[in-house]
């Protein structure tokens, strides 16, 4: 998935009379138990006992933390394109390897803590020099180098991500961890069709209890700007099914083009049923559509929910599934909305035709809410939206995704380096950013059917990125016909509801 702007992080820095040594799966919790070990006893209180503070520092530690190397690159030449998108494909595949690692040895590492580093981070940040300094051949940006993006720290799932801005609260204004958040819900993954270790990763990477809320408990936090004179208030409607047929993959042809398994998790797919990571445009171009208009070829996808503990799908030792850590049974939504919108402020102007749009981050978790724009709810409750919590709703009410993208493009580019620049949100007014066009808004709403209970289901993820709620995410590759453009366009502008 993209890769949203961040400042590289250096490893945090803790008191000298403790050291961070290691981490241990706790299968009970799922989560991983930080190990501290003291230099001396000399070296703690006064009375020579390790301090209070030292101690409230001891965290649940279960993931890796590593700066996304992507959100780095200014400008890719079109020469150095497949290189640079082969070396960050192999970035994420490092990352995934090195968590299952964390995970698989997690008995050798309680008994010796000092294989945290040794086992896991320091192989890790050798591999990733030695892609961060080809990518940086080959784009010309040798501060690339110099930039502390190799190192890679552990983290704690509840803890706040050092690059993210927020006050730690949810997007519901309740406090992450009221819910319990070091309490890992759902029990051990199911085992069928998976190796003793790798249950234990992926019991590990299992959402916690405190990702999920009650929707009646949330405060309604939805608002939209009001129209203005000349505000294109019409909408188009492209109806392109559910996946009935269930094309699925783990690739992602916009982030990582010409890599299998670049997503490490499996994805839905409507639309287009050409796309995989090797598509070209010309392939999607001549591909067949699941839209009822077939003048509408365009690529929609994103991750699939699983529900948990009740089997495990043909995935499970498949890559994108069971080998990626990605258990359950995936849910066919039963209900997939694709609706184009205008802008409160003005008339919208057509999509160029190969447009590509990520809204979202797969990173979130560890790169911080700065790009989290998916939101989760439940049917009738819906003008209460959350980003980093998944909702438990009532009897009769079922699971909403909402997948709000970006609705003003820079008039140039059908994509951009960090696959983000080329276009932007509208600010509060509903107005683009100077030099920025107003776009038909893409607004996909996916309705699930699932379990009622906190840990029952989760959206895949990275491995690492412990299928948390905010790391939700959708892709979009605009290849409508130039007239459906047109018709979409004209009833946008013009007050129309069309389908």
């Amino acid at each position: 998935m993209g890769r949203n702007a961040r400042s590289p992080r250096k490893r945090p820095a803790l008191p000298r009379r403790m050291t961070l040594a290691a981490a241990a799966l706790l299968l009970g919790g799922g989560g991983l138990a930080a190990v501290n070990v003291y230099a001396s006893a000399s070296e703690g209180g006064p009375d020579g006992h390790g301090s209070g503070h030292d101690m409230a520092q001891m965290r649940m530690l279960s993931t890796i933390d590593c700066p996304d190397v992507g959100n780095s690159l200014s400008t890719v030449p079109d020469t150095a394109k497949p290189r640079v998108d082969r070396q960050l494909a192999d970035l994420d595949t490092q990352i995934t390897d090195a968590y299952t690692k964390f995970a698989d040895n997690k008995d050798r590492i309680e008994r010796d803590p000092g294989l945290a580093d040794s086992m896991v981070l320091d192989p890790l940040k050798r591999l990733r020099t030695d892609s961060i300094g080809r990518i940086a051949d080959a784009t010309g940006q040798p501060d690339l180098k110099a930039a502390n993006l190799a190192p890679c720290t552990m983290r704690a799932a509840d803890a706040p991500s050092p690059a993210d801005q927020s006050d730690g609260r949810g997007s519901d204004g309740q406090a992450a961890g009221d819910q319990g958040a070091d309490d890992q819900g759902g029990g051990q993954a199911d085992a069928r069709g998976l190796g003793g270790d790798r249950v234990a990763a992926a019991s590990a990477a299992r959402p916690a209890r405190g990702d999920f809320v009650d929707i009646r408990t949330v405060r309604p936090n939805v608002a939209a700007p009001a129209p203005r004179r000349g505000a294109s208030t019409g909408s188009f409607t492209s109806d392109c099914g559910r996946n009935q047929n269930g094309k699925r993959n783990p690739d992602n042809v916009i982030v990582a083009p010409g890599v299998g398994n670049g997503a490490h998790h499996m994805h839905d797919y409507v639309g287009n049923q050409a796309t995989d990571a090797f598509s070209s445009d010309a392939d999607l171009a001549r591909g067949r559509t699941s839209c009822r208009d077939q003048g509408d070829k365009s690529t929609y996808y994103w991750p699939v929910v699983r529900v948990l503990n009740q089997g495990n799908d043909n995935d499970a030792r498949a890559d994108g599934g069971g080998k990626d850590l990605n258990v359950g049974k995936i849910q066919t939504p039963v209900q997939a909305t694709i609706r184009f919108v205008g802008s409160p402020v003005g008339k919208v102007t057509a999509m160029p035709r190969f447009l590509r749009i990520i809204t979202g981050d797969a990173k979130a978790f560890t790169n911080g809410n700065a790009n989290a724009n998916a939101s989760w709810s439940c049917t009738g409750f819906e003008n209460r939206q959350l980003k980093d919590k998944y909702p438990l709703c009532p009897q009769g009410s079922k699971v909403v995704r909402t997948f709000m993208f970006q609705s003003c493009w820079d008039g140039r580019n059908t994509d951009s380096a960090n696959h983000r620049t080329h276009v932007a949100f509208a600010d509060r007014r509903g107005a683009c950013p100077a030099g920025f066009k107003a776009i038909p808004q893409l607004v996909q709403r996916i309705v699930y059917d699932v379990p009622a209970k906190a840990g029952a289901f989760a959206v895949d993820s990275f491995p690492e990125q412990l299928h948390k709620p905010v790391t939700d995410h959708g892709d979009f590759i605009d290849v409508f016909s130039d007239q459906l453009m047109r018709k979409a366009v004209d009833c946008i502008n013009t007050g129309r509801s069309c389908a």
